[in-house]
């Protein structure tokens, strides 16, 4: 079962780790690009824990790769599209 807004969030990230200038952004971009594809396909969906642990990840890339931050936004906001179809806190 695919999950849409996972899957937009992975493009994003991708695209974020594209344009970020630190090669440890880039890497961590990545990651989290292929744990979101892996998230979208999986079976069971993630839970709100999983999804803030994420959040809390990206926003701290962001708030260190300027050129990247417009596409972990779009990520963050696809991802929070999600949080809401959970179920649970």
């Amino acid at each position: 079962m695919t999950r849409e807004e996972l899957t937009e969030a992975a493009d994003s990230l991708r695209q974020a780790a594209e344009v970020a200038q630190k090669a440890e952004a880039r890497e961590r971009l990545q990651d989290q690009s292929e744990t979101f594809d892996s998230l979208a396909e999986a079976d069971r969906g993630p839970d709100h824990g999983q999804l803030a642990h994420r959040e809390h990840i990206l926003t701290e890339i962001a708030s260190d790769e300027d050129e990247a931050a417009d596409y972990i936004e779009t990520a963050l906001e696809s991802i929070r599209a999600y949080r809401e179809t959970v179920e649970g806190v």
